[in-house]
């Protein structure tokens, strides 16, 4: 999982069921076998070491590892994935007007960096009645969690996908947008996982990004878990991403929308 942790800060008819579920799964997780479905794809280019510093002393919710100057934040694991599904996260962070905000065609075919158990996947999923959303994560036990939920609401247009800290894995040129939510700041290798996502859209898709927003210091969340607009376009646009405007709908996060140029 890419997205912030729970010491930072289902579809409706499907929220009691998630939650319930989940809490279960976690619970078995740690006794079984993880598996998810890969898509073979283009390989993504390393970028050179360089562009990275690894820091001994360091802020202790970081990994001590800095890109454009920003340390990079510790990732939640699956251990966490209950809190994903809290039933407070629609007040808190109003999840169902930043999905209004992005207006999805219903034939979209959408990618959920950093997907978790689904909670954007399967809300997005119903937007989409003739695409589908790619829900891609690092932890197999998250991917077990969405192939669960899938089976259990019947629902046939997610699909999962096993990325790695440096691939998205996802195929070329296919996907017309995809959502990080509260995931980039994680990424060990930011330039990387980028580059895959850049690859994985299609000319003229769109990248929206949810951060919270670390120009506000009274958005109680640890440092390195908030991210500034400045800093989320200089990275941004060192993938070749151009910004194309920033939504301020939400209650605490930055939704920022890049572009994938044409040419």
């Amino acid at each position: 999982m890419f997205q912030h942790c729970s010491t930072c800060k289902t579809r409706k008819d499907m929220q009691p069921v998630r939650s319930i579920v989940v809490l279960v799964w976690l619970m078995g997780s740690f006794m079984l076998g993880a598996c998810s479905s890969e898509i073979t794809r283009l390989s993504v280019p390393v970028a050179d070491a360089a562009i990275y510093q690894e820091h001994r002393f360091h802020d202790p919710d970081g990994i001590g590892k800095f890109y454009m100057g920003r340390e990079i934040a510790r990732v939640m694991g699956h251990e966490g994935a209950a809190w994903l599904e809290r039933p407070s996260r629609e007040l808190e962070e109003r999840p169902s007007a930043a999905i209004v905000a992005i207006a999805v065609q219903p034939t979209d075919v959408i990618a959920d960096i950093g997907a978790g158990t689904g909670y954007f996947s399967f809300r997005l999923s119903s937007k989409v009645p003739k695409g589908r959303v790619l829900a891609v994560d690092i932890q197999p036990e998250m991917l077990d969690i969405i192939e669960f939920l899938k089976q259990e609401n019947q629902v046939n247009n997610v699909e999962t996908i096993l990325g790695t800290e440096t691939d998205p894995k996802l195929p070329p040129n296919s996907v017309d947008l995809a959502i990080l939510v509260d995931a980039y700041h994680e990424f060990a290798y930011p330039y990387e996982m980028m580059t895959g996502i850049v690859q994985g859209l299609k000319p003229g898709g769109r990248v929206v990004l949810l951060e919270y927003r670390g120009e506000n210091p009274f958005v109680l969340i640890k440092r390195l878990h908030k991210m500034t607009q400045r800093q989320v376009k200089r990275e941004m646009q060192a993938v070749g991403l151009e910004w194309q405007e920033t939504k301020e709908i939400l209650p605490e996060q930055h939704l920022m929308i890049f572009r994938k140029p044409v040419v």
